[in-house]
């Protein structure tokens, strides 16, 4: 019990989600761990002549900022893209896509949107005081917005944009590095494989608004189904980082409960864990009075035995412990 008491203390306890087993369903929305999340889905270069083609090229790069306490969406971004290695749209791509050669020609080339992007970003960042899940250096200010992306698939920030700015040697935004992937946390929390967007939709009683396959379109929905989904109780969390190396343990104190005296204070913990054979880590570096600690470790002897240590010393505090790249 003394274990249990000093768990709550420290903002180690987290509430057991659990996803909706019947037709009630909207009236268990959890407490989030983000406050915002912003939803993007690329359109890009595409073809079906039958030949393998390894650059795609992003055309159309929207983006919409959803509130997880009201599920409204307070800002978009969007703008379409000049494709600089294909730069002829295919009729398939057009078809498929709805976007005209001449929208293409009149967009901007990645490297102008990427910095658009950033503005557009760092202008929300002011007016709503957001900071992202790679960036976290202190939460203590009750003011400070936790937000997160999110895509349907792994694709988008995983391998469309990682690989297009590598092979035209752009510098990609560095908390464009970590996302949750809307389609994998679907399948888990409804226990099904969702049948493309549209389909998880339509499994949801949501229909689907405006075109398929419009990068804007499938933006929007991906937030209506988000929002439904933390209606019914889902807690969005990182699924996917980019970064070679770190752990980050967030214990986010969240501070709108009343205060009548059968009301407890809930703490959420989200450990992510990213590994590189070859790479040394950082020295270690412990804030225990923050709401967020980061911890990294000089080898893998020293980070074996933290966690042996930090799991026996919280062993009924729950953690959520995500890998990537494994050792």
């Amino acid at each position: 019990m003394a274990t249990k008491k000093l768990a709550r203390q420290l903002g180690l306890i987290r509430r057991k989600s659990v996803a909706p087993t019947n037709g009630n369903v909207g009236r268990s929305k959890s407490k989030q761990l983000f406050d915002y999340l912003i939803v993007i889905d690329f359109e890009s270069t595409c073809w079906n002549d039958g030949k393998r083609h390894q650059s795609q090229e992003i055309i159309e790069f929207p983006a919409v900022l959803l509130s997880t306490s009201t599920g409204e969406i307070e800002s978009e971004f969007h703008t379409y893209i000049q494709p600089q290695e294909h730069p002829i749209l295919s009729e398939f791509c057009m078809e498929l896509t709805g976007i005209k050669q001449a929208q293409v020609d009149e967009g901007v080339p990645l490297r102008i949107c990427l910095s658009q992007f950033c503005k557009w970003i760092q202008k929300i960042q002011q007016q709503k005081k957001i900071i992202f899940a790679t960036g976290i250096s202190d939460l203590s200010n009750s003011e400070v917005k936790l937000c997160a992306f999110v895509t349907w698939s792994d694709w988008d920030l995983g391998v469309c944009l990682e690989y297009e700015c590598k092979r035209k040697q752009l510098l990609k935004p560095v908390f464009l590095n970590s996302w949750i992937d809307l389609r994998v946390t679907y399948k888990i929390f409804y226990r099904r494989k969702p049948k493309g967007l549209s389909g998880a939709l339509q499994e949801v009683g949501i229909e689907f608004l405006g075109r398929e396959h419009s990068g804007l379109d499938d933006s929007r929905n991906t937030a209506l189904l988000a929002w439904k989904m933390i209606r019914d109780g889902c807690l969005m969390k990182i699924t996917r980082s980019l970064n070679k190396v770190w752990l980050s343990l967030a214990c986010l104190q969240r501070k709108n409960y009343n205060d009548s005296a059968h009301d407890t204070q809930h703490h959420e913990l989200l450990t992510t864990a990213k590994y590189s054979r070859n790479h040394l880590l950082r020295p270690l570096h412990l804030m225990s009075q923050a709401s967020v600690t980061w911890v990294e470790f000089q080898d893998l002897h020293e980070r074996t035995k933290f966690l042996q240590k930090f799991v026996w010393w919280t062993k009924e505090v729950t953690l959520i412990i995500q890998f990537g790249n494994r050792i």
